[in-house]
């Protein structure tokens, strides 16, 4: 069932929707587990983009077996975007890989959906085991702490803005920049970018138009941090866009049959779900489907994005539900604060006190469960 064909809106006020977001995160936490574990020197991205993948087909496949009406997956293919690369990076067989590099900062995103239910994830770590320095140490740290902090500001009665307003201090407090224009988005079922945002470092034209809103109980978010070294704006490097999501409502007759074969195969497996165009039998019929598609609109593009050449960008995401008796946050990668050594701190008193709270309660956390967390947040 898509979404806007749901007549009834499902909220985490009923259990069993919050055992399929909780379902969703477990598989997601440990898919990021298994693609950080195997990104070393020498390796490939797009070997750890399939191994993401393949790990969340095969592990979503293990859930629900005997309600076959109940869809679940892949709600974000699996991306590795490295050093100055922003997002969006998850290559075909028939592009140019990237091999990984001792010293590259690494960022991995991902997203699982159980019933449309979805829980996204990303985390940015250095590939190697030295501790890190310099302007990498500096741009990991900045992204963890706004991360932190979020969880202590994304809560019923707050405003979106206020999230707007820390990251931006937290990263210039590590002379870096949170990357222009970037959402976090309200998530419902089979919808991956609600209504509802929080926007990153926006133009003076950008904090007229984006729409002030309050959280609320029962509200689901992916808070989403992009924190870069350099001026913050990522641009279109030019780069094939691989990973797609359709719009429902977008309607177009498409001309071309292999337009029409690769949209309907696009609809039968993945709804409204963002998609890879790796995940097609035939790479090139799909490469050629997919122009129609996007140029009439029916599908939106997720852009490989760059910052400069010679900065770093470091992004986590984590996804939080909003529930009675405070915010869950139910995914989360690995951190250790004591590999990333920057000479820099959080100057806002008020600031620094969020984000350590968060980040000690996630680290004596971590100690028990390193990729299972599920904390709840009540002040």
């Amino acid at each position: 069932m898509s979404g806007d064909d749901d007549q009834q809106e499902h909220t985490i006020a009923d259990d069993l929707v919050v055992t399929k977001y909780k379902m969703g995160a477990d598989i997601a936490n440990q898919a990021l587990k298994v693609v950080t574990e195997a990104a070393k020197p020498g390796v490939s991205v797009l070997s750890l983009c399939e191994k993401g993948d393949a790990f969340i087909t095969a592990e979503t496949g293990k859930v629900f077996k005997k309600e076959k009406e109940i869809k679940k997956g892949i709600a974000f293919p699996t991306c590795v975007s490295v050093n100055n690369c922003v997002c969006h990076f998850s290559p075909l067989k028939s592009d140019p890989d990237y091999t990984l590099k001792d010293g590259d900062l690494v960022k991995i995103d991902l997203g699982v959906h159980v019933d449309g239910f979805i829980s996204n994830i990303a985390n940015s770590f250095v590939v190697g085991d030295a501790p890190v320095t310099g302007r990498k140490a500096d741009v990991i740290k900045a992204a963890h702490l706004c991360a932190e902090a979020a969880l202590r500001l994304v809560k019923p009665g707050n405003q979106n803005t206020q999230v707007t307003e820390a990251w931006n201090k937290i990263a210039q407090s590590f002379k870096c920049m949170a990357v222009e224009g970037m959402l976090s988005h309200q998530l419902k079922q089979h919808v991956i970018d609600g209504e509802k945002t929080i926007i990153q470092n926006p133009t003076d034209q950008q904090r007229k138009d984006h729409e002030k809103a309050e959280f609320e109980v029962h509200e689901v978010y992916a808070v989403d941090v992009l924190i870069s070294t350099g001026e913050g704006k990522a641009r279109d490097s030019g780069q094939r866009t691989t990973v797609y999501k359709r719009d429902p409502s977008k309607q177009y007759g498409l001309k071309m049959k292999t337009s029409r074969v690769f949209f309907s195969e696009v609809e039968r497996r993945f709804d409204a779900m963002p998609f890879t165009l790796r995940a097609f039998e035939d790479e090139s019929k799909a490469r050629l489907g997919v122009v129609e598609c996007a140029k009439h609109e029916l599908l939106q593009p997720f852009t490989v994005l760059h910052e400069k050449e010679g900065e770093y960008v470091a992004q986590f995401k984590f996804t939080v539900l909003l529930m009675a008796n405070g915010p869950l946050r139910i995914t989360s990668g690995s951190f250790d604060p004591e590999l990333y050594k920057s000479e820099h701190e959080v100057q806002d008193p008020e600031l620094k006190h969020k984000s350590r709270l968060s980040a000690a309660i996630f680290k004596t956390q971590c100690k028990t469960v390193t990729f299972h967390s599920l904390t709840f947040f009540n002040r």
